[in-house]
């Protein structure tokens, strides 16, 4: 009998949603449209980011990211997979198998955004961690979220008061 350690991958899973007091299109354009000049400000994890492929951020579009988390240092590449205006930014790793999805849902001059964190596979060697794993990345997605409630109430226009 031949036992492959490959063929049981831990998935490792988070997920966490605010509510944003802005409206769609600005909370979308502070994650995704401004992403190069903000995702360092609301993820301090990240020591250096540089965009790989030219122009405006889009499917395809390539970066690089080194982080420093609970002390390790990390280098990874990823690609955005889903760009859909308003409504969804995902990126997946090329060097390092994770995806990072951000949803937006409107919630009248209100937004619902939904974080999810998934690493891919966990090598066999941090498996007797998986549970304190579990509890980083989670932990990692909450405060993602209240990072950016936090940036963006304080940078991005009030929704405008609508008169009675």
């Amino acid at each position: 009998m031949r036992v492959r350690f490959d063929e049981e991958i831990a998935v490792v899973k988070a997920e966490a949603s605010i509510e944003i007091e802005r409206p769609q299109d600005a909370v979308y354009a502070f994650i995704a449209e401004e992403f190069a000049r903000n995702y360092p400000r609301w993820s301090p994890e990240v020591k250096e980011l540089r965009i790989v492929s030219n122009g405006p951020m889009r499917v395809g579009s390539i970066a690089r990211q080194v982080r420093v988390d609970q002390g390790r240092r990390t280098e990874s590449t990823f690609k955005i997979t889903q760009m859909e205006p308003r409504s969804r930014l995902t990126f997946q790793g090329t060097s390092v198998p994770f995806l990072v999805d951000y949803r937006f849902d409107a919630a009248s001059q209100h937004t619902r955004l939904t974080f999810t964190f998934e690493l891919r596979r966990l090598d066999l060697m941090m498996r007797p961690f998986e549970k304190l794993i579990r509890m980083a990345v989670q932990d990692g997605a909450e405060r993602t979220v209240r990072n950016l409630k936090r940036l963006i109430e304080a940078e991005c226009a009030p929704p405008e008061q609508q008169s009675a």
